[in-house]
């Protein structure tokens, strides 16, 4: 049995928003984006919604300095956190050739963490 879930003013308020980030974003940035076109938005709503559209595929979680954030495609996250400032550098990578002898299988998506001192701190 096929269960169909209504669609809500405030869905299609969260769901226009996350289509605008072209980005990483976070719940909390969804809520303050959402919230001016319904103030009676709250951040339980939104942590429901993303978790229906993380369970259905149709947008992706990472973690970044522990707190979960979202993408609207299955991109990769990379960033580097300096450990004296706290500052989070995001950067990409092409490829994970390296890698293709030391897995049982094909990468589709991956998450890199690095820490270490900038250069800036």
């Amino acid at each position: 049995m096929m269960v169909i879930s209504r669609k809500t003013k405030q869905g299609e308020i969260l769901d226009l928003e996350i289509k605008k980030f072209k980005t990483f974003f976070s719940a909390e940035d969804l809520l303050s984006r959402a919230v001016k076109l319904d103030s009676k938005l709250g951040i339980a709503t939104v942590y429901r919604f993303l978790k229906k559209l993380r369970e259905g595929k149709k947008i992706y979680s990472y973690l970044c300095s522990g707190k979960t954030v979202y993408s609207n495609s299955l991109s990769n996250h990379c960033h580097f956190e300096c450990t004296e400032t706290g500052k989070i550098y995001h950067f990409e990578i092409d490829n994970l050739d390296f890698l293709k002898d030391k897995i049982p299988g094909d990468i589709s998506s991956f998450q890199l963490e690095v820490k270490g001192i900038c250069k800036n701190h």
